[in-house]
């Protein structure tokens, strides 16, 4: 199914996740439902960035179980093993080993020029280098595996850029190694807002805040308590709207829509009867529950079985692995490096 070469046949595609906090509704409807929709249509490497995780300071255990509950996550969500690549980035070595190789040809003036490090430096006192060359490590996961798309978010996007101008750099001086990926940004569902703030996208680092999220794992209780705190505004019409201040009731639609995978007139026409945003808020929730419940029962028979989650990563590194170091082989022979 997976091999050492990119498929004649199939585009490939390659994206992850980081293993940190919970997951939450955001990044199942803007992209694990998609990956899930469209798992046996491509050739699809699926990973958990654990080595990005470190940009930032981890607790050791933490770490490591949030790891394998992202795996089980995936599962849950309904990613087959059988169709696509599941894996650990620190499982496949060569990620690292790129990284570096690729650093070393990237200008430090396109690192600086990166938003999310700006926005994320002027929120920490003390800043590692890893948070600057990330996106360089996340270009190495992508070109390894010749993705030839990346799906993202719009606040990924610029990275997949940078992936892209180091892949041109790289075929420029060393020729045509690197396939040049291109960011698919889902044209529904892809940018969820905060329930609490419908001006800011829902983010794993505001996860933890009472009433920003809703975490898979939630129960139906703890999530119909979150989506009536929901933050709307002070009318009583539900449509969609341009008008900022309908940004609540905009984004309490939209979880509709995707959840339930009706289009915006269907899901507006759901709510004609409404008596008033309370009403949309408890259908909202209802539509989550029945979406999450069989997921957050498939995670918690999955996370019983450790043997099964730790065979399928095991599998999953080993033919990522076969794909990467290929291409790392390539890359250090193009460079000049001594390979045995």
């Amino acid at each position: 199914m997976n091999t050492s070469q990119p498929s004649l046949h199939r585009r490939r595609v390659l994206s992850g996740i980081q293993p940190t906090s919970g997951i939450h509704l955001g990044n199942y409807l803007g992209a694990i439902k998609q990956w899930v929709a469209r798992q046996r249509e491509k050739d699809n490497f699926f990973c958990v960035v654990d080595l990005h995780a470190l940009t930032t300071p981890q607790e050791p255990a933490s770490l490591r179980r949030c790891s394998q509950e992202l795996v089980a996550l995936y599962l849950a969500c309904g990613l087959d093993p059988e169709s696509c690549t599941i894996f650990l980035q620190s499982h496949v070595r060569a990620h690292t080993e790129a990284g570096w190789l690729l650093t070393c040809e990237t200008p430090l003036g396109w690192l600086n020029k990166m938003t999310q490090f700006k926005d994320k430096s002027q929120k920490q006192e003390s800043v590692s280098t890893g948070l600057l060359i990330y996106p360089v490590l996340m270009a190495a996961d992508i070109l390894l595996y010749h993705a030839d798309e990346v799906p993202v978010g719009e606040d990924q996007k610029q990275h997949v850029e940078l992936a892209r101008n180091i892949a041109e750099k790289f075929n420029r001086r060393f020729g045509e190694i690197l396939k040049v990926p291109e960011p698919i940004i889902p044209p529904t569902g892809a940018r969820i807002m905060g329930l609490d703030n419908p001006l800011a996208k829902m983010s794993k680092s505001s996860a933890v805040n009472p009433g920003h999220a809703v975490l898979l794992t939630d129960t139906p209780d703890v999530i119909l308590k979150t989506f009536k705190r929901a933050v709307t505004d002070s009318g009583s019409e539900i449509r969609f709207s341009d008008d900022p201040v309908k940004a609540g009731v905009n984004n309490l639609l939209s979880i509709y829509s995707v959840v339930t995978e009706k289009s915006r007139e269907d899901s507006e026409r759901d709510f004609a009867q409404a008596r008033g945003y309370g009403d949309l808020k408890v259908g909202v929730a209802e539509a989550v529950i029945a979406a999450l419940t069989p997921i957050r029962e498939r995670f918690t028979a999955l996370m019983a079985d450790k043997g099964e989650l730790d065979r399928i990563m095991r599998t999953g590194a080993e033919r990522a692995s076969a794909v990467a170091e290929h291409t790392l082989k390539q890359m250090k022979e193009a460079l000049g490096l001594y390979v045995l």
